[in-house]
């Protein structure tokens, strides 16, 4: 497994009493720190989506692209995805799965985002409106997900002039790219090529050091991320399962070449971190990589921290090599 981010020669930034990638990053965390707010359990699903639609609306726009259009995929139930276009002929198509805690997120929360992997990376980008908890809870994403996957696989070359095609996800979306290469592997037809796994959950027990080592005023709270994942998955004795939580399965061999990003300061970094490891255990081609001193969610950061924005040009240089190892 190739790993980067622990270079003694590149240590990272120190900014006032916080460790961390660069002094947008240490404002940041020194605002969560001042004034935490209320949990994502006393404020509720309506409230936080409607912060995710402010957040969303506040954001720079991200870059225009050759072509970008509203689809449907004709699944059951019909997905909702939006597919951006750098040019005629990409490199691949890239299966986007936003991030939100399996519960907020849509098309607009991640439209910047989607629009930079395409321009940067050189790939069609085709994101998933998929269905959200608690309204649908497991496995409506994942169903969502490996549908319009599959629609991809069939359909790539008309779509978006490319037959190669990649799944990919931030947060809780890496948690649903893993569960639909783990599907995909075991059914009928093609698997997708590569899987793009960026601060992935991977274990909903939340049991590794991290979860407790950054379990506070790093962004993303430990308990916020239960809470999240208690609407997904409400018994929780299936939390531990291995189509919920992909670090459970026993046999993770015959898995496409994998792209593992995790942050420092993330209480779901280990999760990530041993996913990867396991992978490269199976045999699977891994790239990982720690982003130092950067904490869950960096690449929503990108238009405002110089680090996120490193740390974004990073992962679509990594996609770029990644593709061009794929087999022609």
């Amino acid at each position: 497994m190739a790993r980067e981010g622990d270079d003694p020669a590149a240590p990272t930034p120190v900014t006032g009493d916080l460790d961390v990638a660069d002094a947008v990053i240490a404002e940041i965390l020194r605002g969560v720190r001042a004034d935490p707010g209320p949990s994502a359990r006393q404020v509720g699903v309506e409230a936080l989506r409607a912060g995710s639609r402010r957040r969303s609306a506040a954001r720079p726009p991200g870059p225009a692209l050759w072509r970008v259009t509203d689809l449907v995929v004709p699944a059951d139930p019909p997905v909702a995805v939006r597919l951006y276009r750098p040019a005629p002929s990409p490199a691949a198509l890239l299966v986007f799965i936003h991030g939100g805690g399996w519960t907020i997120g849509d098309l607009t929360s991640h439209d910047a985002l989607c629009r930079t992997l395409a321009r940067d990376a050189g790939v069609a980008v085709l994101a998933v409106d998929h269905r959200r908890a608690p309204e649908a809870p497991w496995p409506a994403a994942v169903d969502d997900a490996v549908a319009v996957t599959r629609w991809a696989v069939e359909q790539g070359q008309e779509v978006a002039g490319t037959d190669v095609v990649v799944v990919g996800g931030d947060s809780s979306g890496g948690n649903l790219a893993a569960l639909v290469c783990l599907r995909l592997r075991d059914a009928p037809g093609r698997a997708p090529a590569a899987q793009v796994l960026v601060y992935p959950n991977t274990d909903l027990t939340f049991s590794l050091p991290s979860v407790r080592e950054k379990a506070t005023g790093w962004g993303l709270d430990a308990d916020d991320a239960l809470w999240f994942a208690e609407q997904w998955v409400p018994d929780p004795r299936l939390r531990a399962d291995p189509r919920v939580s992909p670090l459970r399965e026993p046999d993770l061999t015959g898995l496409p070449p994998a792209i593992a990003i995790t942050a420092e300061h993330d209480p779901l970094r280990d999760e990530g971190e041993a996913y990867a490891a396991r992978l490269a255990e199976a045999g699977v081609p891994v790239h990982a990589r720690r982003e130092r001193g950067l904490v869950h969610g960096f690449l929503g950061y990108a238009a405002t921290s110089p680090a996120a924005a490193a740390a974004t040009d990073r992962l679509t240089a990594d996609i770029r090599t990644l593709l061009a190892t794929l087999p022609t």
